[in-house]
């Protein structure tokens, strides 16, 4: 090991690691060895390394707090999301509590134990939030709805006093909307909602959701015009750039307009009266950069010009052209819809 303390650059802090481990594969210092690994590798971003050795200390049944926080960065880093993952988000509250509540010093005074105590619990609160930002960083990458759902149970057992309720809520609306379980769905969305109101993620997919499914048509249309009320004085985010930031906010608008261009449409089929449908697919189709929610649009604003008295065959089959020309699940329908526009002009 001196020869690890005495490496200066993190390279051969490694080399200096993996030697003294394949030598003394039986030494009661290679918890430690595998630690250390794990956070030289993070520190170099060789995720895939990292968790290579830190698994190994899992493995071996080798609790510590500061091997989990560097192992979920590599896991978060390098996007593997599995129970190992989950595993130790889960079980990092108690072993959280148990790094915070050492013995007193028995020559500590007692503005030193304050301090100490003070420091400790600030400290708790920053590895339990990491705990949670990291589960909210790979439960995304879950691509299984049962494995999600799993994951959010256990999370919630584990974290039951979460000061990220709305987040918990809106993952159980995802996990049951993969699930193909809309009630469950529907019941997380709106408690979604109700814990963060204001939320443009939130209010843009559970409308757009509602809107795609003819169901709560009104509700739809209120979170839509929500959104585009809240866009008025959205700020950028650190770390994001302007570009990037327009981006985000006009794909957030198009989807609104999107929805409100459905329910419109909706409301209006049977009459034919779909006119107010119009103008919002038009709209949403210049802000939306997303090529199948682009061509989703597209397609129904060449449907409401074919559904419009008296129908309009020529911006109908202009919009169905864009759609069909867009590779996306909507080309096909497109195409078809193109072909009887083309036949009745």
């Amino acid at each position: 090991m001196l020869a690890v303390n005495g490496a200066e650059k993190p390279e051969d802090q490694i080399a200096a690691l993996e030697k003294f481990a394949q030598a003394h594969a039986d030494s009661k210092f290679l918890p430690c060895v595998y630690e250390y690994l794990t956070a030289v590798n993070v520190k170099l971003n060789n995720f895939d390394k990292a968790v290579e050795w830190g698994e190994k200390d899992v493995a071996a049944n080798y609790g510590d707090l500061n091997l989990t926080i560097n192992l979920l960065k590599a896991y978060v880093s390098s996007g593997k999301a599995g129970d190992a993952a989950f595993d130790l988000i889960t079980k990092a509250p108690d072993q959280i509590k148990a790094e915070s509540n050492p013995s007193r010093p028995a020559k500590a005074t007692d503005e030193e134990w304050q301090k100490m105590q003070q420091e400790l619990a600030e400290q708790s609160k920053e590895e339990r939030a990491y705990m949670e930002y990291a589960f909210f960083q790979l439960l995304p990458r879950v691509t299984d709805a049962g494995k999600r759902l799993q994951y959010l149970d256990a999370f919630m057992k584990a974290y039951p006093d979460t000061t990220n309720a709305a987040q918990v809520n809106f993952q159980y609306y995802i996990a049951y909307a993969m699930s193909n379980n809309p009630a469950k769905a529907d019941e997380y969305g709106e408690k979604a909602i109700a814990a963060d109101p204001n939320n443009v993620e939130y209010l843009d997919t559970v409308a757009n959701d509602y809107a795609t499914r003819m169901v709560n048509l009104d509700k739809a249309a209120g979170y839509a015009k929500k959104v585009l009320e809240l866009a008025l004085n959205m700020k950028k985010p650190d770390g994001i750039s302007d570009e990037q930031f327009k981006t985000a906010r006009n794909n957030q608008t198009g989807l609104a307009h999107a929805t409100l261009g459905y329910v419109a449409y909706l409301k209006g089929q049977k009459t034919h009266r779909v006119g107010p449908a119009i103008p919002e697919y038009k709209t949403a189709v210049e802000l939306l950069s997303d090529p199948t929610l682009q061509a989703r649009t597209f397609y129904y604003l060449g449907y409401a010009y074919e559904v419009i008295s008296p129908p309009n065959h020529r911006l109908a089959a202009e919009a169905l052209t864009r759609a069909a020309s867009i590779s996306s699940p909507w080309q096909g329908q497109a195409q078809q819809l193109l072909a009887k526009v083309k036949s009745a002009m």
